[in-house]
């Protein structure tokens, strides 16, 4: 099923069912419910729901705040549970039968608010395969890709477990693209490496399902004799719902996993290139936080960086709360992975470095950030610039600005047949 998650028949169909559904449920013929107890029904749902955004700002480790939808649909939900509650006593079957119906529908319709504002399940396939563990497009063992020689028309992706030496990261499975031009022969071609990293709720096949990263690769590998950087899916977080911004803290060596761990290993097991000039990092969101944070802080391993639409730098809230949640109350790591911190202060040898600040033209926050990093990067000199692009803040918009930057990441790493 290749159904539309973020627009069409699928999500107004739920959406028509589940007020259908809910009206069914608080629908009766007794004026005095009516005046008396749906008035009552309808003011505990929106208190509820009132209070649990308020709680959910004050406390919730969400940065970009919520979709109106998701209240919306939460207190439908609320309203149907409650008209059991304040309506028990002269409700029909079909009032009983409704509510159940009502209030999952509504909270289906809740949760697809937020995924449509994310972008993160387009389609019910890539949700349905995902939630399931599938393997991902075009995927083959290790064993099998090492084996394969001989002329391939697309790229393969390849899973992988990475020793978590020296940083002892507890990370999840990560992937790797193999362009075509890494089957060609035995003698394995030394290719360019991409770091690619997701947003804060992330899993490493989220570039391949959402972000559609292999398919832009195998798409320029086509138009250049089969040449394409080898992209690394990497798991910088360890669990769907934890954010460690990719910085070495309380919650596990994140940074020392994408900087001393992957590197080694990709180079001895795939003979990729080696060095600062031949490998870059890219990430959306807390990603692009990432891959900004990774090229300024250790130039010595990543010499390029495309940022979409990241932050100023790795942040759960204001500074203090960074400084608290991040580096377990370190300042002294605060500012020697802030990147504004260490780019004022001249702390890299950025000659050879270079980076892409990608931003959506309705994201005026992320526009002011990528000016203000582009300003103090060149002034360090760090050759960085911004482009912004229609788009908000979605995956569908990290997509874009991957197919956009990876022409200017292979001439920056110095991929065969990207132009000098």
């Amino acid at each position: 099923m290749d159904s539309s998650l973020l627009s069409g028949w699928l999500p107004w169909t739920l959406r028509i069912l589940a007020l259908a559904a809910l009206g069914a449920a608080v629908i009766r013929v007794s004026p005095f419910w009516v005046r008396r107890r749906l008035p009552w029904a309808a003011a505990g749902a929106l208190v509820v729901t009132g209070l649990t955004a308020v709680l959910v700002v004050l406390f919730g480790d969400v940065q970009d705040g919520l979709p109106v939808g998701l209240w919306f649909w939460m207190f439908c939900a609320l309203l149907a549970l409650g008209s059991l509650t304040f309506g028990l006593q002269g409700a029909r079957w079909w009032n009983m039968t409704a509510v159940p119906i009502a209030a999952a529908l509504s909270v289906l319709c809740g949760a697809n608010s937020l995924n449509a504002a994310t972008g993160y399940y387009p389609s019910v396939d890539i949700a349905l395969s995902d939630l399931a563990g599938a393997p991902v497009p075009q995927q083959m063992s290790l064993g099998q890709a090492l084996g394969t020689v001989g002329k391939a028309t697309e790229g393969r992706v390849v899973a992988v477990d990475i020793p978590a030496e020296p940083s002892g990261f507890q990370h999840r499975q990560e992937l790797v693209y193999l362009p075509p031009a890494w089957f060609k022969s035995k003698n394995r071609p030394q290719l360019p490496v991409v770091e690619m990293i997701g947003g804060q709720y992330m899993s490493p096949s989220n570039w391949v399902r959402v972000g559609d990263a292999v398919k832009t690769a195998d798409a320029y590998a086509a138009a250049h004799d089969g040449y394409a950087p080898v992209l690394v899916f990497v798991d910088a977080t360890g669990g769907f719902n934890a954010d460690t911004e990719c910085v070495n803290g309380p919650a596990g060596k994140a940074q020392d996993h994408l900087v001393k761990d992957i590197p080694p290993f990709i180079v001895k097991t795939f003979g990729t290139a080696s060095g600062p000039r031949s490998w870059a990092a890219a990430g959306w969101s807390m990603g692009g936080t990432c891959a900004l944070d990774l090229g300024v802080v250790h130039p010595e391993v990543f010499g390029h960086f495309v940022d979409m639409a990241g932050d100023l730098g790795p942040t759960t809230g204001n500074k203090q709360q960074t400084i608290e949640k991040l580096y377990g109350g370190d300042a002294e790591a605060w500012a020697a992975n802030d990147p504004l911190t260490v780019l004022r202060g001249r702390h890299g040898d950025y000659s050879s470095s270079s980076g892409l600040f990608m931003v959506g033209d309705t994201e005026a926050g992320h526009i002011a950030n990528a000016k203000e990093l582009d300003r103090a990067a060149n002034a360090a000199g760090l050759k960085t610039r911004v482009e912004v692009h229609p788009g908000k803040h979605d995956w569908q918009f990290g997509a874009f600005a991957f197919k956009e930057s990876l022409p200017w990441l292979a001439k920056e790493l110095g991929l065969p047949g990207a132009g000098g």
